[in-house]
Order: C-alpha cells, then structure tokens, then sequence
C-alpha cells in the first residue's frame, strides 16, 4: 500500500520527536527535571513547583509552558490541571485558558499520532498497558463520548485517552474536534478559578470543582446509558 506524501511526513515528525527526546542528552535531562516538578507531598506543593519553574525562564515562560503541557500529555501521568492553574495564576486566567487549551491540544494530537504511527507496543509503553485497556473498554462502550467525560475530570490524565483514540478507527479530525470540544469547558472553569484564588482555597475550590465534575460523568452516563437502553428497546 503507498502512504500519501502528508501521511509519511506524519510519521517521520513523530519518530523524530521521540527519538530527540530519547537520545538527544539536553533534551532527555530536561525532560527528567520536568518530572522532578510533579514529585511534591501536596497539591499545593506541586503547583508551587510548575509556577516556580515556568517564571524561572522569564522572556520563554509561554514557550516552557506550552512545552510542559505537551511533555505531561505524552510521558507524565498526572493531570494537567497543575500546568492549568499555574497558567491562569501567572498569566491571567483568559490567556492563561488559551495557553493551556492549545498546547493540551498540541499534547493530545501528538499522543494520537504516536499511536497510529508506532502501534501499540509504543503507546503501552507510554501510557502503561494496563491504562490503555482500561479506556478502551470506555471507548467500546461510549465511542467520543469517553473523550468528553475524561476531560471533564480533572483527576484523569487525559494520555490514556488520546493514546487508545489512536489505536482505533476514530478519524484525526473527529478526535481532534472531540478534544477541542471536550477540554475546553473544564479548561476555561479552571483557569478562571486558578486566576482568581491561590494556596489552600484554591485547593478548597478544587475540592468543589472535583464535585461538580463528578456530578456532571455520572449525569453523562446516566444519560448514555438510556439512550442505549432506548435504542436497544426499539431494535
């Protein structure tokens, strides 16, 4: 089968930032001392490192974000809400939300294609076995729908989600409207709330908005759920 020449110039753009950011020394080292930033004994800690870290490169804070995103969506299993309300406090909240909602979006087209070009094996690796299969179980059940619940929840990082979506025959443009789609809301609610508070009423606030996000999965699947139960009724 012949590859169209943006289908080729696709997959040697993955290889060659995977490669980079195995090999090349620098960037492999700076990639561990971003992981170093999501080691800390609280939640507030670990915010307090990511804002500490991104003001720490001045003039290239937005290029260092916008790089920590991605680097948490392809390797990092933890949620990005850190990375989101460092955004917001350092920034502002408005262009902290577009700072964030782009570069996730960045993160998560570069998670799907790594799976779709390398295969499984690399995206197991990535996201651990054990993740990809329990999302694709979701993704049998509830299709585009899991990319919408997933980021509704902050407490889920979204890797898993992107990786399975590139394992399966989802289209490109149909993730990536789902995930422009899906992300934005919760990316917006954030922010707003990470721009307005800080220290332990932020960690109050996100208390609260774990509630509600909660509150609005288990409105989702309900939903869901009856619209199969419906359509299985009528066959």
């Amino acid at each position: 089968m012949k590859l169209k020449k943006s289908t080729i110039i696709k997959i040697v753009t993955v290889l060659a930032i995977v490669l980079i950011c195995i090999f090349v020394k620098p960037v492999n080292e700076k990639l561990k001392e971003m992981t170093l930033l999501f080691k800390g004994s609280s939640t507030t800690e670990v915010l307090e490192n990511v804002k500490t870290y991104i003001l720490s490169y001045g003039n290239l804070a937005i290029f260092i974000s916008f790089m920590l995103m991605v680097f948490q969506s392809i390797a990092a299993p933890i949620p990005a809400f850190f990375i989101t309300f460092a955004n917001a406090a350092i920034f502002g909240w408005k262009f902290g939300a577009f700072l964030s909602w782009s570069s996730a979006m960045a993160g998560a087209i570069l998670c799907f294609y790594i799976a779709r070009f390398l295969g499984r094996g690399v995206a197991e690796k990535l996201a651990t076995k054990f993740a990809l299969n329990e999302v694709e179980v979701f993704f049998d059940r509830y299709g585009n729908y899991t990319i919408l619940i997933a980021r509704l929840l902050p407490f889920v990082p979204f890797d898993p989600i992107s990786y399975a979506a590139g394992l399966t025959s989802m289209s490109a443009w149909s993730f990536i409207w789902a995930t422009g789609v899906g992300q934005l809301p919760a990316t917006i609610i954030y922010s707003y709330i990470g721009g307005a508070l800080t220290g332990g009423a932020k960690t109050f606030v996100m208390g609260l908005f774990i509630l509600f996000a909660v509150s609005i999965l288990v409105f989702l699947i309900k939903k869901i759920y009856t619209e199969k139960h419906k359509s299985k009724v009528k066959n």
